[in-house]
């Protein structure tokens, strides 16, 4: 059992842990296992999290950090003062619990619809925008000198790549035409600096309480690039679950979103953002394409894969609204 491995494996690197209780696999995330359990301790019960790898494939080929660079980016961020879990040990194989780490469990709320519309989040709602805006740059802000080795992204090679992958799946779809074909006449190219990206900067990755955002989770689309693609990312329209007037996670302005970007000391780039909020809508849609075909091959037949996987129909809408005539 877990529980028996777990209890070893947090004796181990623990002193003074007697063993664990509660062991509970968590729903959510499409891409890796997360289990919740309480390491018990002489001084106290300590809440952790397991995150780790399914058995049979991996999260995202091609674009995964892996599991070793996600922890490593964690602790670097709660180091830096971004709002992120402390990671306690990153398994060995003598764990025998494959290949993740155990981190700090932080409280709060990941689920959308509760974060929107929930009476407890009232407060928090109209502050969230801002407070990404200075999260994302203290992301951004980490030295590349201390990252791990991480995969190097550019606006011309996310065209290129999500070009190969959408022709791949043999499913023609004229608006994700239409958006490479205008992805590409308005490439901004390089960056005037290339950071640390999170890759997934977005609602179901940030932990927020009433107090607001306390941590961000799941680095496994972690890369060098351009700063922009982060704040592109979180105004999709995917993420706004229905408040579409608020362009940043359904709670925001991207007003508010830059403002608190520049209080801590970067430069917004409206135009930049927009090019990426485009190209993360298309990069979003070719994503659901994959979850279905996944659906469809295996070896992974969850219905959360298939209900992820339809939703590539409602990014064709986001394009034709992001790319109609300004004024049309």
């Amino acid at each position: 059992m877990i529980d028996d491995r777990l209890s070893r494996c947090v004796a181990a690197f623990m002193p003074g842990a007697t063993g664990v209780k509660d062991v509970a696999k968590l729903s959510g995330g499409a891409s890796q296992e997360t289990w919740r359990f309480d390491i018990l301790h002489p001084d106290g019960t300590f809440g952790a999290i397991l995150r780790r790898a399914p058995s049979g494939y991996g999260a995202a080929p091609g674009r995964a950090a892996g599991l070793g660079n996600e922890a490593a980016l964690m602790q670097l961020a709660y180091e830096a003062g971004v709002p992120s879990p402390r990671v306690l040990h990153v398994l060995k194989e003598d764990d025998d619990l494959g290949t993740g780490f155990v981190m700090q469990r932080v409280e709060g709320e990941t689920i959308a619809r509760k974060i929107l519309r929930d009476g407890e989040f009232a407060e928090a709602r109209p502050r969230l925008a801002r407070q990404l805006g200075g999260i994302a740059a203290g992301i951004h802000g980490i030295a590349r000198a201390r990252l791990p080795e991480l995969r190097m992204m550019t606006s011309s090679s996310e065209i290129a790549e999500l070009g190969r992958e959408y022709r791949n799946f043999g499913w023609p779809r004229p608006v994700f035409e239409l958006a490479l074909r205008w992805l590409a006449d308005h490439d901004p190219g390089p960056p005037d600096e290339v950071t640390l990206v999170h890759g997934d900067f977005r609602h179901g990755n940030l932990i927020i309480g009433p107090d607001g955002v306390r941590a961000v989770l799941d680095w496994e689309l972690a890369h060098t690039g351009d700063p922009m693609e982060d704040l592109g990312w979180i105004c999709v329209n995917s993420w706004r679950f229905g408040e579409i007037d608020k362009p940043v996670g359904g709670f925001g302005s991207r007003k508010d979103l830059f403002a608190g970007y520049e209080a801590a000391g970067r430069k917004a780039d409206p135009e930049r953002v927009m090019f990426w909020e485009v190209m993360g809508t298309l990069r979003w849609g070719v994503m659901c394409c994959g979850m279905m075909q996944r659906f469809r091959q295996g070896p992974d037949h969850s219905m959360e894969r298939a209900v992820i996987g339809r939703r590539a129909s409602e990014t064709e809408i986001d394009l034709l609204r992001l790319l109609a005539p300004r004024g049309a």
